[in-house]
């Protein structure tokens, strides 16, 4: 009979799953475009924040308008652009620059 009831049939055993490497630059790039995207937002409304010569609360007001748009930008590009070691250097390199440039500035007076 076609539908016997009895011991399924032993299956292959399971090889080691092999992760593809596009998974892992995809990976990459997404936690680059995510983390390190607002790292590097945080940062430059932070430095424009404490750079613009206006009032404290403008400058905080700008900097976070600002921040919206550079957050966008910044995660666009990070999957517009073919290579991956370009991106995350650019975007992990801004948010560490930026955020040594805020440490030697100090608080804002």
């Amino acid at each position: 009979m076609f539908m016997e009831r009895g011991h399924p049939a032993p299956s292959p055993s399971p090889a080691r799953r092999h992760v593809r490497p596009i998974v892992w630059a995809m990976a990459a790039r997404s936690v680059t475009a995510l983390v390190g995207g607002y790292a590097a937002a945080v940062v430059l409304a932070t430095l424009a924040a404490r750079l613009l010569p206006v009032d404290r609360v403008e400058a905080t007001g700008w900097a976070m308008i600002l921040s919206f748009l550079t957050y966008g930008a910044i995660g666009l590009w990070c999957f517009h652009e073919p290579r991956l070691a370009r991106v995350a250097g650019f975007v992990w390199g801004v948010a560490l620059l930026g955020g040594a440039a805020l440490w030697w500035l100090g608080v804002r007076p």
